[in-house]
């Protein structure tokens, strides 16, 4: 309750399924985008045979906070595609941009976000410079899946595993080292920014609200079996009343 999951297959396969009728699989790019938002219960995991034969798995998920305004909102799915995003090269063609979600120059991705925000997974060859457009009003983070290189106008060394965030500015700014190590051939960055929302923060779980005791009634609804079922059951009865020599009635 009250965010969006974001999730995001390189490799590999997931699959999900939630109480409002969404769901599928996702892989090689795919990502699937759930806002819990009023409440939902859902499943991802990746398949059995991939379990079993040790298969690739490689990707990740995002929880993406909603507004107060917005963290009753009906839930919803969004299937997105690896062939639905904007795939967008530099001037010099060194970076390869696949724009998920947001606008940069003009190019926007298919995924739909109650607040403005952007995600892109960036590769960059090595020695290549990435300089994006950036909304000045927009908070700016860079995370390194693989690779080295520097981020900002002072050039900041940075390499896997490190996430960087941007100090006010209209630019966001990477380079690729112009040496890479074997595993990592390309320098692949997650870039992401949003307006801020600017209001208190309660969390606990996968409940992401503006109060404690709104996390304490989300616990409540969850146990109480508000949140719904999996498989999704629609217009099911909530209490069903029965008598001998009587029809049942809901």
């Amino acid at each position: 309750r009250g965010f969006e999951t974001v999730t995001y297959m390189i490799d590999g396969i997931m699959e999900h399924s939630d109480s409002n009728g969404g769901g599928g699989s996702i892989t090689n790019g795919d990502t699937q985008w759930m806002t819990a938002g009023a409440g939902i219960l859902h499943i991802e995991t990746p398949p059995e045979h991939l379990v079993v034969s040790g298969g690739l798995f490689h990707g990740f998920q995002l929880w993406v906070n909603l507004p107060r305004s917005k963290k009753w909102a009906e839930p919803r799915y969004q299937d997105l595609r690896a062939d639905e995003v904007a795939l967008v090269a530099s001037e010099d063609g060194g970076a390869l941009l696949r724009i998920i979600a947001g606008e940069v120059g003009g190019h926007r991705g298919p995924g739909s976000t109650y607040t403005p925000m952007t995600q892109i997974h960036a590769t960059l060859s090595p020695g290549a410079e990435l300089s994006l457009p950036w909304r000045a009003d927009f908070n700016g983070l860079l995370y390194v899946l693989n690779g080295d290189g520097t981020v900002g106008a002072t050039h900041r060394p940075i390499g896997m595993g490190q996430l960087a965030v941007y100090g006010p500015g209209d630019t966001l700014t990477v380079r690729a080292s112009q040496v890479q190590e074997s595993r990592s051939p390309n320098m692949d960055v997650l870039i992401l920014g949003g307006l801020p929302i600017g209001e208190p923060v309660a969390w606990m779980g996968p409940f992401v609200m503006n109060s404690q005791a709104e996390v304490m009634q989300a616990f409540n609804d969850f146990h109480a079996g508000r949140l719904g079922s999996i498989p999704a059951v629609h217009g099911a009865p909530t209490r069903v009343v029965s008598t001998e020599g009587e029809d049942a009635r809901a």
